[in-house]
C-alpha cells in the first residue's frame, strides 16, 4: 500500500443511502496558521475526509486547503459542526451560511449539532433547521455529536430524520459499548472523537505496546485499527507529517479476536472530555 492509496480507506454506509470514508483527518486544536499546511499534507497522503467545526476557528484555512489541493470538491467528504451559541431554528440556518462562506463551498457533506446543550433545550428546534438545510441541498448528511440515548429518543419522538452519525468521545478507556449498541439499533453510525484518548497513558499501556511490537506497528496505529474493526469512523489529528502518514497506514494489518478483546478489556468507563448533559 502506498501513502497515496486512497482506495485503501473503507466507506461506511449511512442510513440515507450515502457513505462516509471510515478514516478522516481531524483539525481540532490545530491553530489556524498551521491548518492549511496540515490539511494539504493529509490530502497528499491520501485522506479525503476532513472534520472541522465552527468552534475550532479554522474553517477558512480548511477551505483554502481544499481549494489549493486541486481535488474536485466531490472527492472530499467535509464535516463541520454547529457552534454552541447558534442553537435555535434561524440561528442554526444562519450559522451554516457563515460556515459555507468560510469554507468557500456550496455545501458540506455532513453538518453536526456539536453539543446538545439540554439545559438550553433547543436541540430539537435546531435539528428541525438541519432537516430543512438538508432539503435545501446545503448539507448532504445531518448528524449529531455528544448525544446520549435520551437526547436521541427526543429527536426520534419529535422529528422525522434519524441522524446519520453521532460523534462521541470513544477510545479504549471509554469504549461506550452501550451507546454503540443503541446506534446500531437506530441505524446511526458511530464516530469517535479523541480516538487515542489524547495519547498519554493509553499509548504507554503495556498490553497495547506488546500488540504493537508483535505487529510491527506504533501503539497509535493499533488503537486506530481497533476502532476500524469495531466499525467506528475516526479522524485522528496531527500537525506532524510523519504522524499524519502513520495514522493513514492502518489498513495493511488486522487484529486478532484475542487482541481486540485485550484492548476491549482496557475500558475504565472514564471520560477525559465533558459530560454532554452539563457542557455548553
Amino acid at each position: 500500500m502506498t501513502s497515496s492509496d486512497t482506495s485503501s480507506v473503507p466507506a461506511v454506509a449511512l442510513n440515507s443511502g450515502g457513505s462516509i470514508p471510515q478514516l478522516g483527518f481531524g483539525v481540532f486544536q490545530i491553530e489556524p496558521e498551521e491548518t492549511e499546511q496540515a490539511v494539504a499534507k493529509a490530502f497528499e497522503v491520501g485522506y479525503r475526509h476532513v472534520d472541522t467545526a465552527q468552534m475550532y476557528g479554522n474553517e477558512v484555512e480548511v477551505g483554502t486547503a481544499i481549494k489549493a489541493s486541486g481535488l474536485d470538491r466531490s472527492e472530499i467528504f467535509l464535516t463541520t459542526k454547529l457552534n454552541n451559541d447558534s442553537h435555535g431554528f434561524q440561528k442554526a440556518k444562519n450559522a451554516l451560511e457563515e460556515s459555507l462562506s468560510k469554507l468557500a463551498t456550496e455545501y458540506v457533506d455532513l453538518f453536526l449539532i456539536h453539543w446538545p446543550r439540554p439545559q438550553e433545550d433547543k436541540y430539537v428546534e435546531t435539528w428541525q433547521a438541519f432537516e430543512e438545510l438538508q432539503k435545501e441541498g446545503k448539507v448532504r448528511e445531518i448528524g449529531v455529536s455528544n448525544f446520549t440515548p435520551e437526547h436521541l429518543d427526543r429527536l426520534a419522538a419529535e422529528t422525522t430524520v434519524v441522524p446519520a452519525v453521532n460523534q462521541i468521545e470513544l477510545h479504549p478507556f471509554f469504549a461506550q459499548h452501550g451507546l454503540r449498541r443503541e446506534h446500531g439499533d437506530r441505524g446511526i453510525v458511530t464516530e469517535a472523537w479523541s480516538p487515542i484518548a489524547q495519547g498519554g497513558d493509553l499509548l504507554e499501556d503495556q498490553a497495547v505496546a506488546e500488540i504493537a511490537e508483535a505487529r510491527g506497528k506504533k501503539p497509535a496505529q493499533v488503537i486506530l485499527r481497533w476502532h476500524v474493526q469495531l466499525g467506528n469512523v475516526i479522524f485522528p489529528k496531527s500537525v506532524t507529517p510523519e504522524r499524519i502518514e502513520q495514522n493513514f497506514e492502518i489498513f495493511d494489518f488486522e487484529l486478532s479476536d484475542e487482541e481486540m478483546s485485550t484492548i476491549d478489556g482496557l475500558d475504565r468507563g472514564e471520560r477525559i472530555g465533558p459530560d454532554p448533559d452539563r457542557f455548553g
